[in-house]
């Protein structure tokens, strides 16, 4: 079965909603609902007092309707009543403010009254429908990321420092605290990152945010195991959400569940809104290891910064396949039916405001149709011989303060990276590096893009150099390999984790301003970023043409055992970025999905069946590598086809 709906509030609505919004669902053709996400104060009205009528008329109607749930535990937005029994449970801001009911996300995860509270409602929840029919999965919690820097939160991160260092001294030699006269003569010294004179410590910042993803999956574990323990064979998960502001490392929770959710909201219209899905896809792809669901998207709007846009027609359709050819096992969207009130009364929905006769209630029904004969298809793995890493603690690193430049951006790099991979057409998978199947899995690829990899053990620079001595072919770009994990300066020149298998040594950063460039001497210009390059064995493909480093190494490439490590300098474009990358995966014998597509046309191969997008404004022909037929209706297609502009097509290879 695939997963086709999205979350559904029916508590928002009067109960007679429900039988509509069943035929509703029914007509649509969705196969499953999330239920429950933000009801913790219908569940639980009053302390101790559960009422479990109203959910048992919801689960036991959509089970007639043939309809599965994923029915979430609701500790994302405790109810009035907690926050003014449990003010000391209230989350407090690097400002020293604590925070008060009026939104969502207020808790501290450390705090002992809200852990024994989501306790509760969640064993309550496993007792009451862990063996109700139309259980298909449960889904922990919301977005897990809520930071808070209160005592509570100070006691938690002291214990988890002592048992990752052991000795206080060996806290102060991996913060150097010996600057600026930091160094701690007790534990109880140590407090959360807040708001201080000037600049913090960056590995005491940088640890916060590994203790706080832990503590977050500590809360996540406690109600996983007891719903685990009401019924072993019911799935466990949660929605993993992206953004810079989530102090959570998804690579390292993603054995924590039974399967990998994922919610991705693209910032971006038009366009670029297809490639980052498809960058959302094949990184839910690497948590997932190979298979994961998409828990929540926009079905009909896209929000960038100050305003939301319409997605044009079959947008919704070609968005949603792109995540299921990337391996998704299905598409889930917030949400079912478009609140009337509330902070996000204005978020997108399958039944608008203006009801089930809408454009995007249309496509929905259509999308329905076209998903249940997908179902009936064998998906296959998707083979990529290129991969890019991603590494959380790297970004939290390179969100600190007091770095050389404000231009810097990890989540920008790792994406420009998957975007010229993207528009080559070469398929692409993620690694993350600090995993225990790091080394392992470098082994799948012929091409490796290490984007801005700050922070480097021993043993990721070791799998790397293994890498590239065994013929792997490998693309670093600067700020990569500076530091350990802990954050400490890899001493004798830049990059010092790689310098020995890339044959430079980098002496000096010279960070462009934000409107600056530089020349290089094939015609492009660098942007954002310039250093001053030594070779030590490496081969000069391209230098610097302008200011005082003309004539200094800006690209270089280095044979190294059986393999090539090659070392970006300068920030890049776009164009000069592709082109770069398209001649290593010349190099290295890597081949697009499939060849000659016109521009904006996609093609993404998941075993035997093809998917095609247009993307384009006009119509795209696609030359297939053989005999094909429709995915959908069966009938044989021709060895050329037309996809329309907008359109998408999905033929079975063979």
């Amino acid at each position: 079965m695939i997963f086709f709906g999205g979350d559904y509030n029916p508590e928002q609505w009067p109960e007679e909603v429900l039988d509509e919004d069943v035929t509703l669902m029914r007509q649509a053709g969705v196969t499953i609902a999330t239920v429950g996400v933000f009801s913790w104060s219908n569940l639980e009205p009053e302390p101790g007092r559960f009422e479990f009528g109203w959910l048992d008329r919801v689960l036991d109607r959509l089970h007639e309707g043939g309809i599965k749930v994923a029915l979430a535990t609701p500790t994302a937005s405790p109810p009035p009543w907690f926050t003014l029994a449990h003010p000391e449970a209230m989350p407090v801001t690097a400002d020293g403010v604590r925070l008060t009911h009026g939104s969502r996300d207020t808790y501290c995860v450390s705090a002992p009254a809200y852990r024994a509270a989501a306790r509760t409602v969640a064993a309550k929840m496993a007792e009451r429908y862990a063996h109700h029919p139309a259980l298909a999965m449960w889904h922990v919690h919301n977005e897990y990321g809520t930071d808070c820097r209160c005592d509570f939160t100070a006691a938690a991160f002291r214990s988890w420092l002592q048992k990752k260092h052991g000795e206080l001294d060996a806290l102060n030699e991996a913060w150097t605290t010996a600057f600026w006269s930091q160094r701690y003569s007790d534990w109880a010294q140590i407090l959360p990152p807040r708001a201080t004179q000037y600049l913090p410590n960056p590995a005491h910042v940088l640890d916060f945010r590994r203790f706080l993803s832990d503590e977050l999956l500590g809360g996540y574990i406690e109600q996983r195991d007891l719903l685990r323990e009401a019924n072993p064979e019911v799935p466990v998960t949660t929605n993993f959400v992206q953004g810079g502001w989530v102090s959570v490392d998804h690579a390292r929770w993603a054995a924590e569940v039974d399967l990998v959710a994922v919610d991705h909201y693209p910032a971006t219209a038009g366009y670029g809104a297809e490639v980052e899905t498809a960058f959302g896809g094949d990184l839910a792809r690497g948590w997932g290891g190979g298979s994961w669901l998409l828990m929540e998207t926009a079905p009909n709007l896209v929000y960038t910064p100050g305003r939301m846009h319409a997605k044009e027609p079959g947008q919704l359709t070609r968005n949603s396949l792109s995540y299921l050819a990337r391996g998704s096992r299905g598409a889930m969207y917030f949400q079912w039916r478009q609140p009337r009130g509330g902070a996000e009364m204005f978020h997108s929905a399958l039944v608008p405001h203006a009801g089930p006769d809408s454009p995007v209630f249309r496509e929905t029904i259509g999308l329905g149709r076209y998903l249940k004969a997908l179902g009936k298809q064998t998906f296959g793995p998707i083979a990529a011989q290129v991969a890019v890493t991603w590494d959380a603690p790297s970004w939290w690193a390179l969100q600190g303060a007091g770095l050389p430049s404000k231009q810097i951006d990890y989540a920008a790099a790792v994406q420009q990276a998957h975007r010229a991979l993207y528009e080559s057409g070469l398929a692409t998978d993620f690694l993350f590096p600090g995993l225990d199947d790091f080394a392992e899995r470098l082994r799948s690829y012929k091409m490796v893009i290490v984007p801005h990899l700050y922070l480097v053990s021993d043993e990721t620079a070791g799998a790397l150099r293994d890498f590239v001595a065994g013929g792997g072919h490998l693309v670093v770009d600067h700020l990569s390999g500076i530091a350990d994990p802990a954050g400490r300066i890899r001493l004798g020149g830049y990059p010092g984790a790689f310098r020995d298998f890339l044959g430079v040594r980098v002496v000096e950063w010279r960070p462009l301003a934000p409107t600056g460039s530089i020349a290089l001497d094939n015609g492009d210009r660098g942007l954002r970023w310039s250093e001053r390059v030594e070779t030590a064995g490496a081969e000069t493909l391209v230098r610097y043409a302008g200011d005082v480093l003309a004539g200094a190494p800006a690209i270089t490439h280095n044979r190294f055992g059986d393999g090539t490590a090659w070392y970006v300098s300068p920030g890049l474009d776009d164009g000069a970025l592709r082109r770069l990358l398209d001649q290593v995966a010349a190099e290295a014998g890597v081949m697009p999905v499939l060849p000659g597509l016109p521009p904006k046309v996609e093609a993404v191969r998941r075993g035997d069946l093809l998917f095609l997008f247009n993307h384009g404004a006009t119509p795209g022909q696609i030359h297939l590598p053989g005999p094909a037929h429709d995915a959908v209706t069966g009938r044989e297609v021709p060895t050329s086809v037309t996809v329309q502009p907008g359109g998408s097509l999905t033929v079975r290879l063979g």
